[in-house]
């Protein structure tokens, strides 16, 4: 709800702060006092295109600042998480901030930083509705109108089938026209087939390929190794000389001779038997080595030509020889995509009509409960229409078929408030009221038969009470107080009985201050309130009979 509003050099307000609670909060002022200028001010913190006309004369530029709680409004604090323009400091505040130039230019700021005037009204949107002249009426949308009926008739759960059933049938269109937008697959799968054949001719795992490596090199380099072999087998044999081993045996008998002597020579020798040991293994290696090896020119341009090929491939797909196996292994799930792709089309184009019967039975079920709801609110709303001073006025709720042809997530209707002000009168499009005063009266009632469900926290109404008078005016201010329990609600009024049933009020008052004329405004308390309820009964001359009338009016309000 709105809990803070200041307003620096706005049309004849020089300066002015009002602090805001839940409830109704009337406004009231004499004639030309500028009442109005309160709805206008929200009017451009709500993205009204920008009017140079408004700003105080002599000023350069004038400066609007609405501090809203977010607590009873999570629709517009979760948009400002999406748009990154929540304020994590203020916690669940929000600040709109705008200021209209003496030269008809105009910047807008949300929570401090940089907003553009669609952001705004987007934002303004889920925090306010303002109900009065035409361009700020949110009821005058259609899409306002569709939400506020689904809420009368709390359509939730229906409207979350219908929603559901619509986005599956549309990411299943997505999924056939991706595969559709492939064309004919069949000169892509040759070439994969090409592709694959050639990977599949060798073993391409990178221990594979290891393995291939090792025994290139084994074999480049067989003459080496050969004669490394065999000098290393003579050495350990003892053809050119004396065998280790043996010389090892003989240094171990010498040792053994002397070690009564210094034991640490039983270690020595225990050292010198595990070297023995491990000398009988490398001589057993060694051979085994060397019976691998052999000179075979043959088999070493069979592996050479087979590693150049593995290059080659590694080459032509761009990737290392170790990555040939991954690569393989996604041609393999290509072709399969590609060899189902027919066959999953066939399979979509069923499953897009089964989504379609789906989506067609939840909407039906919808269109069935709006219309129960439609006829419901339209009952209400004329009955209070008709209590509000116009009698005669009716109320209606026009369903048409969408004309889309697909699934739609709001359902297979288009809806649109009608009314006809006087008896005899065809009934027209709400937003097509031409009297500023029945658009409000008409706003409130429709407002007032929903309950406040409207998904908006804050409603504004100017001029609500204009026109009439009496006891008209009386169930007027009922009606706002009421709604008031449910939403928070401003009211601009020139009517005693209405500002009587207000839980705040505001005046606004005019001036002449160094020759020019500024208006005022302050809060009343309970003794001020009544002396403006008195005014507004009496006119300039307040007697003690509009005083006792207006303790009257409190009173009744308790």
């Amino acid at each position: 709800m709105l809990t803070h509003l200041a307003i620096k050099d706005f049309a004849v307000v020089r300066a002015a702060e009002l602090d805001f609670a839940a409830g109704l909060t009337v406004i009231s002022g004499e004639t030309g006092a500028g009442k109005s200028l309160l709805v206008d001010a929200l009017g451009f913190l709500s993205g009204a295109r920008a009017d140079s006309g408004v700003v105080r004369h002599g000023a350069e530029r004038a400066e609007l600042v609405a501090v809203f709680d977010l607590s009873d409004a999570p629709a517009a604090a979760a948009w400002l998480q999406e748009q990154d323009l929540d304020d994590t400091d203020a916690g669940a505040t929000c600040q709109l901030r705008r200021t209209l130039r003496a030269d008809g230019g105009s910047k807008a700021w949300i929570n401090g930083r940089p907003a553009t005037i669609a952001q705004v009204a987007e934002l303004a949107g889920r925090l306010v509705e303002i109900h009065g002249q035409h361009e700020h009426q949110a009821l005058m949308a259609r899409g306002s109108q569709l939400a506020l009926l689904d809420a009368f008739g709390r359509h939730a759960p229906l409207q979350a089938q219908v929603q559901a059933a619509a986005r599956t049938w549309a990411a299943l269109v997505r999924e056939r026209d991706a595969l559709s937008q492939r064309g004919d697959p069949g000169d892509r799968i040759a070439f994969l087939e090409h592709q694959l054949q050639e990977l599949q001719r060798d073993a391409l795992e990178p221990a594979a390929f290891a393995d291939l490596v090792a025994a290139h090199r084994r074999h480049a380099h067989a003459a080496g190794l050969i004669e490394a072999c065999d000098a290393a087998a003579a050495r350990l044999g003892g053809e050119d000389g004396p065998a280790l081993g043996r010389q090892l045996q003989q240094m171990r008998n010498d040792l053994a001779r002397q070690a009564e002597h210094e034991p640490r020579l039983l270690e020595i020798d225990a050292m010198l038997d595990t070297a023995a040991i491990q000398l009988d293994e490398a001589a057993s290696l060694l051979e085994r080595v060397r019976a691998d090896l052999d000179l075979d020119p043959t088999a070493f341009d069979d592996l050479d030509r087979k590693l150049t090929r593995l290059h080659d491939l590694a080459r032509k797909h761009r990737i290392a020889p170790e990555g040939l196996a991954a690569q393989r292994d996604a041609l393999v799930a290509e072709l399969e995509s590609l060899r189902g792709a027919e066959d999953r089309v066939r399979a979509l184009d069923g499953e897009i009509e089964s989504a379609r019967l789906a989506w067609a039975k939840h909407a039906a079920t919808l269109t069935k409960a709006r219309t129960q709801a439609a006829k419901s609110l339209a009952s209400s709303t004329t009955t209070l229409i008709g209590e509000l001073g116009m009698g005669g006025g009716a109320f209606s709720v026009s369903i048409e078929p969408n004309p889309a042809a697909d699934p739609d997530p709001q359902g297979a209707e288009r809806i649109e408030f009608l009314v006809a002000a006087n008896p005899g009168q065809p009934a027209r499009a709400l937003r097509k009221v031409a009297s500023g005063g029945e658009l409000s009266r008409i706003s409130l009632a429709i407002e007032v038969a929903a309950l406040g469900l409207d998904a908006v926290p804050t409603m504004v109404f100017d001029e609500v009470d204009s026109g009439i008078g009496g006891a008209v005016a009386d169930i007027v201010g009922q009606k706002l107080r009421a709604l008031g329990a449910k939403r928070q609600v401003l009211c601009v009024t020139h009517l005693p009985q209405v500002a009587a049933q207000g839980n705040a009020h505001y005046r606004v008052s005019k001036a002449a201050s160094d020759g020019m004329t500024q208006s005022a405004v302050r809060q009343l308390e309970a003794k001020d309130r009544e002396e403006e309820l008195a005014r507004m009964l009496g006119g300039v001359e307040v007697s003690k009979e509009a005083r006792a009338a207006a303790r009257r009016l409190l009173a009744d309000v308790g």
